[in-house]
């Protein structure tokens, strides 16, 4: 690994937290004090604050934004996308918020192994055949898709949302994996 601190194996120029615009480092301070760390998925996108702004506006409306999706069906589908792409940091840091969410110290391990095997109920098991399908070969998903999760309960609207939800994880995936980036070592820990 690098200088910076083992986030990524990509020689970045992270800067230190005091060197970061006042409303970073607030922001860094609200992390820390809600999950005990800043994730490193932030500090290694600190070292481009035009993209880090990108990413931290477009995960919040997508995780915490209003919708009809709960917050645990939204780790789960991150946990699902991530299993399928093979992303290390995604598959630790949101099996940790599966397991923190969901009170099962199993569930999330079981949605990296195989969420398939896992007892999810038919909402729960038709939005993760989606995000799996739409990561995997997004050019074959089709009308059966989408009508699969209307038949689930799914309005249009949840649908867009779990869309871009898939999207969003698959670039970050990609951008993970590219960099080596490393979980916070916190993750391996919560909620066993």
């Amino acid at each position: 690994m690098n200088k910076n601190n083992n986030v990524v194996a990509l020689d970045l120029p992270i800067p230190e937290i005091s060197d970061l615009p006042e409303d970073t480092k607030k922001y860094f301070e609200i992390c820390q004090e809600k999950l005990g760390m800043i994730p490193n998925v932030l500090t290694a996108y600190s070292q481009n604050l035009p993209q880090l702004d990108g990413f931290t506006r477009l995960y919040n409306e997508l995780m915490l934004g209003e919708g009809e999706l709960s917050k645990l069906e939204r780790e789960m589908v991150a946990v699902v996308v991530s299993s399928e792409n093979k992303c290390f940091y995604c598959l630790v840091a949101h099996g940790a918020a599966v397991r923190v969410l969901s009170g099962d110290p199993a569930l999330g391990e079981h949605l990296v192994m195989n969420y398939r095997s896992a007892k999810l109920d038919p909402r729960q098991r038709a939005m993760l055949d989606f995000a799996s399908h739409l990561t995997r070969s997004p050019a074959t998903v089709a009308e059966q898709e989408i009508q699969a999760l209307r038949d689930a309960g799914f309005s249009d609207r949840a649908i867009w949302d779990l869309s871009n939800l898939v999207g969003f994880y698959n670039m970050s995936n990609r951008v993970a994996i590219a960099s080596d980036m490393q979980p916070n070592p916190e993750y391996h820990s919560q909620s066993r």
